[in-house]
């Protein structure tokens, strides 16, 4: 098991940035869109570990059998996107590790 970690990617298809959150046992928890600058996807991290340890910036879905969540800047808008969970509870347990590692996870620069 390793320790929780943002990764900051570049996609090799379209040269653009993104970054995902990572939880301690490799499990990918959070996801961002992808940003044409570097440094915008730095800012969402920034923004994704300022933001995280508040309720109240998760927005839940239900989807028939699929549970998401997004993770909400102080403006609305969406600066992380879940995996989709078969149950509110496998959910809300990926909300809880979001709130638990992402203030204090480092940044595993791979651009």
């Amino acid at each position: 098991m390793s320790n929780p970690q943002f990764e900051l990617l570049k996609s090799t298809a379209n040269g653009q940035y993104y970054f995902r959150l990572k939880a301690g046992n490799g499990e990918i928890i959070l996801r961002s869109e992808m940003y044409v600058q570097r440094q915008s996807a730095i800012n969402g991290i920034a923004s994704v570990k300022e933001n995280a340890p508040f309720d109240v910036r998760y927005e839940r879905k239900d989807n028939t059998g699929h549970y998401t969540f997004n993770l909400k800047a102080a403006n609305g808008q969406i600066i992380g996107s879940s995996e989709s969970y078969n149950t509110r509870e496998a959910r809300e347990n990926g909300i809880a590790s979001v709130k638990k590692n992402a203030p204090v996870a480092p940044v595993d620069d791979r651009t």
